[in-house]
């Protein structure tokens, strides 16, 4: 089955296409993350999704719906983490969640299960009656995709879920994710330009200038590549770089960091390189392909040097169910 589906979506700003033909298919239950730099258009693309946005052109369909043509019935199957926190910081965790709880329609009998459901699942219960304002980031964050979760939506929407967050919490955050994605079921789709992040994917849209640049689980992108990446610093590394030919057929690329170049198996390399080389090596490195080198394959440039301005979704998704 199919969560989320776009035909030639169009978002136009002025004259300037934030989002450009999007063809999108997302299976059911699965998790799937549009990496891109900031400004790339992930969040306008998760705005039309979620209905905060009309398309300029094109149609899409979440949990079997058009999003133009029944906003309504997407909505009561959708839940939304912003990128810029929304909980009121005066009340606490639960009085936020039984406010959702009424904008999604649900009883008081039901509201309270949920919301008992929801605290327990992201570890919030004994601070349930805390105030939001001391909570860390952290805790911030697993309250607001509690929040999201309260009415059982079919998918959740994630816009930069980890955003300053340390990487302790962002483990712990992913790691609840994936536990209630295991547990309930749910599709998972989220923007990121974290590419650690992107490893929880079953699927990846490599998203650049409003266009998805190539798709993939995290293995099938980096098999592209290919090749680990070797940094190598002797004592003389342009006298290296002709031995490097010479002896082992290879091709180096002179950085600042040393010599680059691309090997089928680096780990085999080293020991040649420093009994062969003919040369004193000073240091030398081996990376296996990342998600990074895949976006330079495809883009010319690293995510890391890509864009600068950070879109976020309007708080008038605060009340969307």
């Amino acid at each position: 089955m199919t969560a989320i589906l776009a035909e030639g979506l169009y978002a136009y700003y002025g004259t300037t296409p934030a989002v450009n033909g999007l063809d999108l298919t997302v299976a059911d239950g699965a998790t799937y993350g549009f990496l891109g730099p900031n400004g790339a258009g992930k969040t306008t693309t998760i705005s039309m999704l979620t209905t905060l946005l009309k398309p300029t052109a094109g149609r899409a369909e979440v949990a079997g719906f058009d999003v133009a043509a029944r906003p309504a019935e997407v909505r009561r199957r959708i839940g939304i983490v912003f990128q810029e926190s929304t909980l009121d910081m005066d009340l606490t965790a639960v009085e936020n969640l039984r406010f959702q709880a009424d904008l999604c329609g649900l009883t008081r009998r039901a509201a309270r299960a949920a919301i008992s459901g929801m605290l327990d699942m992201m570890e919030l219960t004994e601070r349930g009656d805390t105030p939001v304002r001391q909570f860390s980031t952290g805790l911030r964050r697993r309250l607001e995709i509690a929040r999201g979760l309260l009415g059982n939506p079919r998918v959740l929407f994630l816009d930069e879920p980890t955003t300053g967050l340390d990487a302790q919490t962002r483990a712990a955050v992913w790691e609840h994710l994936n536990r209630l994605r295991r547990e309930e079921g749910i599709t998972v789709f989220f923007t990121t330009h974290q590419l650690e992040e992107a490893e929880h994917c079953d699927r990846i849209a490599i998203f650049d200038r409003g266009k998805v640049i190539t798709e993939g689980s995290p293995a099938e992108l980096k098999s592209i590549i290919g090749a680990d990446r070797v940094v190598l610093r002797t004592e003389d590394d342009a006298r290296a770089a002709g031995a490097l030919s010479e002896r082992f057929g290879l091709v180096a690329e002179p950085t600042p960091d040393g010599l680059r170049l691309r090997v089928s198996d680096g780990a085999t390399l080293v020991p040649r390189l420093c009994t062969d080389l003919g040369l004193a090596v000073r240091s030398v490195t081996v990376t296996s392909p990342t998600l990074d080198d895949v976006f330079l394959h495809h883009t010319g440039t690293t995510i890391r040097e890509s864009g600068s301005g950070a879109g976020t979704l309007s708080n008038i998704g605060e009340g969307l169910r």
